[in-house]
């Protein structure tokens, strides 16, 4: 029977979330530019290969395979066999690939895909923003889909997203609305501090209080809890 839930590969994440990454659930990484979201991803991406799974990658914003080799070690070259990395190049092709990788949840031979990762959800989203209501009603589709995807395959579903001024509240908040925030199980937002110190703050969880928080650094291989 599998455990309810999936490592981040850091105890300290773990804790915040309650004991991992919850399957048949989105969890929500967001924050300004640099603040570690990717290097979140990568860090539960090499946990669930470490553990003999394989692991869906979609990454809109160009993946760092220095960055990936750095948190792998020496078994990048192992892990990378069963890593399938989608790079979508618009809007579009976000949900197309979305849509392929259930072929990877379904097959039944080889590593099962134990996670599934979208890095970031709306980074190509924000180039239709234009099309207004139309763009928010696609960036939903995608989010069911994947939320979908989570609940048929037992699995949990990751992804990141960046930030706007929400002038109405005058606070930071994540993009899509609140259709993306709804649909998101366990929301993580991350702030840059001093001296390279970034904090990890809960701002939904079903069974956690809000406002539970860690410091940490980036490091070579991931973060270091401060």
């Amino acid at each position: 029977m599998k455990p309810d839930r999936v490592s981040t590969g850091n105890p300290a994440l773990d804790d915040l979330l309650g004991g991992g990454l919850e399957r048949r659930t989105i969890t929500q990484i967001y924050g300004e530019p640099a603040s570690g979201k990717s290097t979140l991803c990568l860090m539960a991406t090499v946990a669930s290969l470490r553990a003999g799974n394989s692991v869906v990658y979609i990454d809109t914003e160009g993946f760092s395979v220095e960055r990936f080799t750095q948190v792998a070690g020496g078994h990048a070259a192992e892990f990378a066999d069963r890593l399938y990395l989608f790079e979508p190049l618009d809007f579009a092709q976000q949900g197309t690939m979305l849509a392929d990788a259930e072929g990877l949840l379904r097959k039944r031979d080889g590593a099962p895909v134990d996670l599934i990762v979208m890095d970031s959800a709306t980074a190509l989203y924000r180039t239709e923003l234009d099309l207004g209501r139309e763009a928010l009603r696609r960036l939903s589709h995608h989010m069911i889909k994947l939320l979908g995807l989570a609940k048929k395959y037992d699995i949990p579903a990751l992804i990141t997203n960046q930030i706007y001024m929400d002038v109405e509240r005058d606070r930071v908040a994540g993009l899509g609305g609140t259709a993306l925030e709804h649909l998101s199980k366990a929301i993580i937002r991350l702030e840059k501090k001093d001296n390279g110190v970034r904090r990890a703050m809960l701002r939904k969880h079903r069974s956690r209080p809000e406002g539970l928080s860690f410091e940490f650094v980036i490091t070579e291989d991931g973060i270091r809890a401060v």
